[in-house]
């Protein structure tokens, strides 16, 4: 059905496609068909499903785990964790004496579905729970000092920090002797932690617990278990009944997906099971954003990156930063629907925003890459800090090199970056950080954030090009990895069912690309808000007939390759999908690129 790489095919461009419309280069993903066919045979699974495992580095041993993955096999006590017992014990105190809790939340959105998640397993405990989410403009990411004295002030005895705290060193002293601090974060650490009760973070640099992919909501839901076995040892369930906790997964598996961690291992039977929450749509907040982003069908993790996740994040990055919490903790459906349109209002204006900032940026990048500069750094007055990350990701999607963006006000430049894979961003910033040339930084392997007077341009630019001097190397468009060819006839329903059982995609376990050769397009339209997507039916040479959609298509080489080649054939590949309407479904082919055949 499929034809797949032979021996020595490796280094070979698919179909002879060196450039595409895109400017890429169409290559195999590796792969061993033996252990592929092993899987398949020990599994009684169809070929293609096991040698799509095999090529994610999927053995035989961990297959079955990884098509049908439960927590109750890949969930770790969550004691593994360090200082875990420590904050589920004081998490218990406050829970059996009434205690006053805030919750500090980041504006993000791991950090709403964090926030969210500690505040609904409080109040369920019968804890008086408040939260607190910082202004991104006016206060900047994570605790401040400020925020936390007037946290204390209204009478919290305990601040939990989630989706952030790990560096707040100084801010947290403002609670010392008022309240205790518990931080629930994930972030890359430097040294050692705040002097506070407890930090639960997999990436403090003496947590051995193997959990280093795990966003914050997912320590979160961690907190949550252990907290429950503290209180269930203490016979606090003795006369209460015990709130669900899986009932939380669907913001787990909304966080993941959105701050774009890892779906393998644990992960992978977080969001599994959190799709399958969601599905029931019994949180009023998810199910309105469901309704406002048009997810009529069962949710998949591709509804949560790209309809849910770009509107929780509108939140923090131009409208009121803890709008999308306060949507997640809704009880009431008209007024979460209320809520649910103003976060869509909001992201709106945020696509409105960064159209303007994008196109700028993008001018300046392409003079920076004529350079020949590895690394793309982009200053621009005035530009709004909630959406140069978004703008670092397109860029560097554009242009396959680290990408940082940053608003200039009152001669500082505020920013984000994106990296590409090898390269570690965020080690970087912190270098940079600790070198005396940032005001602020930190991140991780694939972005981060930071700030600088404006006047050090030069001089970051320099260290930044010399950590990263590797970028250099790289091609102009980063190649786009391919699984198979196949003919229009053979993307058919049963295939893509069958490719459908790997899913949840995202990264670390990408969405499987397959090449159609030799397709002639016999209609192609568009549609969608200002056309910005393109429709099109594509028959084969040897019979066969196939649906197709091309988003975020307005403009480009690939835009117009699509529509004027009606009738010629061409060589189109992307992801194959089984997509239902009014009862009936259908294979799809959402293309990624294409090439003259």
């Amino acid at each position: 059905m499929t034809e797949a790489p032979g021996a020595g095919a490796a280094g070979e461009a698919v179909l002879g496609v060196s450039r595409s419309a895109t400017g890429r280069r169409w290559v195999w993903r590796e792969g061993d068909e033996r252990a592929g066919l092993a899987i398949a045979q020990r599994l009684e699974v169809p070929e293609i499903v096991g040698r799509l495992l095999a090529a994610r580095g999927v053995g035989v041993e961990a297959a079955t785990d990884f098509l049908e993955p439960r927590l109750r096999a890949l969930m770790p006590d969550p004691s593994c964790l360090r200082d875990m017992d420590a904050a589920a014990g004081r998490l218990a105190e406050a829970v059996r004496a009434g205690e006053k809790v805030a919750v500090f939340a980041d504006y993000d959105a791991d950090g709403a579905c964090a926030g969210a998640l500690m505040v609904r397993v409080l109040r369920d405990l019968g804890v008086p729970a408040t939260h607190y989410v910082p202004d991104r403009i006016k206060e900047g990411y994570g605790p401040n000092a400020p925020a936390i004295a007037a946290l204390c002030d209204a009478g919290a005895r305990l601040i939990v920090c989630v989706d952030c705290g790990i560096s707040a060193h100084q801010a947290l002293e403002a609670a010392r002797g008022r309240a205790d601090v518990v931080v629930l974060d994930h972030h890359k650490a430097e040294g050692p932690p705040p002097a506070i009760l407890a930090t639960v973070n997999p990436n403090r640099l003496d947590c051995n617990s193997g959990l280093r992919g795990l966003c914050a909501a997912a320590v979160c839901f961690m907190a949550a278990v252990a907290l429950h076995r503290t209180l269930r040892k203490a016979g606090f369930f003795a006369s209460r009944a015990e709130p669900p906790l899986l009932d939380l997964l669907d913001l787990v598996a909304t966080a993941t997906v959105c701050d774009v961690m890892p779906l393998t291992g644990l992960n992978r039977a977080l969001v599994a099971q959190g799709l399958r929450v969601m599905a029931r749509r019994g949180r009023p907040g998810i199910a309105a954003l469901l309704e406002v982003a048009g997810v009529k069908d069962a949710p998949t993790a591709y509804s949560l990156g790209f309809g849910i996740g770009p509107r929780l994040n509108a939140s923090g990055r131009i409208g009121e930063s803890d709008l999308a919490l306060r949507l997640l903790l809704e009880e009431d459906p008209l007024e979460a629907r209320t809520r649910a349109e103003s976060l869509d209002a909001t992201n709106r204006r945020r696509q409105e925003v960064e159209a303007e900032v994008l196109g700028s940026a993008l001018a300046m990048a392409e003079m920076q890459v004529a350079e020949g500069r590895p690394v793309l750094l982009i200053l621009g007055e005035g530009w709004h800090p909630g959406v140069v990350g978004i703008v670092a990701g397109r860029v560097k999607e554009r242009f396959n090199r680290p990408a940082l963006v940053a608003g200039v006000s009152d001669g500082l430049a505020k920013g984000s970056g994106r990296s590409v894979p090898g390269l570690d961003l965020g080690a970087a910033i912190i270098a940079a950080r600790q070198a005396g040339l940032l005001e602020t930084g930190g991140g991780h392997a694939m972005a981060a954030g930071f700030s600088f007077r404006a006047e050090r341009l030069e001089a970051v630019r320099a260290f930044l090009e010399d950590r990263l001097a590797r970028a250099a190397e790289l091609p102009d468009a980063a190649a786009l990895v391919l699984e198979g060819t196949l003919s229009v006839a053979a993307a058919n329903t049963t295939l893509a069912e069958q490719v459908a059982r790997l899913a949840p995609f995202g990264t670390g376990n990408e969405e499987p690309f397959f090449a159609i050769r030799r397709a002639r397009v016999v209609r192609a339209d568009r549609v969608g808000k200002e056309g910005g997507t393109i429709r099109l039916f594509l028959e084969g040479e040897g019979g066969g007939r196939l649906k197709a959609v091309c988003f975020r298509a307005k403009e480009g080489p690939l835009a117009d390759l699509l529509l004027r080649s009606r009738g010629l054939p061409l060589h189109l590949c992307g992801a194959l999908r089984a997509e239902s309407w009014n009862g009936e479904v259908s294979a799809c082919l959402h293309v990624q690129d294409a090439a003259p055949a």
